[in-house]
């Protein structure tokens, strides 16, 4: 499955677990604010990207330890690479490092990048696990075309 940048919440992306749906929705339009966000106020939107992904990846983990979900080791291991990639740059609009300007917004753009396939391909199957111990079932998604 090709994934395309995810520039803008399309339901598309939606994995049938509607409480993970909503934070994918939060986690999309934060990270393209930062991508398009002023430069006097990237600083403030990268902080406000960074407080909703550690939530976001600590309720996965909770979700996932939980309900002792199998095949959680990748899963956290990617999300603790995201977050350190976040913090950093974080870190170094803080400072007024020179070019992390473009440095935040060039992360922005590969997390777009990267959601589509990681919803896809790990979130998809935790969100199948956390459905069918909430409904008794696997979620049926209907996408529009």
């Amino acid at each position: 499955m090709h994934s395309k940048p995810a520039l803008e919440w399309s339901d598309s992306y939606a994995l049938g677990y509607p409480p993970m749906d909503s934070t994918h929705q939060e986690f999309v339009v934060l990270a393209r604010a930062v991508l398009l966000a002023a430069d006097d106020t990237i600083a403030e939107r990268m902080d406000a990207l960074a407080t909703h992904t550690q939530a976001h990846f600590d309720q996965e983990a909770e979700w996932m330890t939980s309900t002792a979900f199998p095949p959680s080791q990748c899963h956290l291991d990617e999300h603790e690479a995201v977050l350190k990639s976040v913090y950093e740059v974080q870190q170094q609009l803080a400072s007024g490092e020179n070019g992390a300007i473009d440095t935040a917004r060039s992360l922005a753009m590969e997390l777009l990048k990267w959601f589509p396939g990681h919803a896809a391909y790990l979130d998809s199957a935790l969100a199948q696990w956390m459905a069918k111990r909430a409904y008794g079932g696997a979620p049926i998604v209907f996408h529009r075309s």
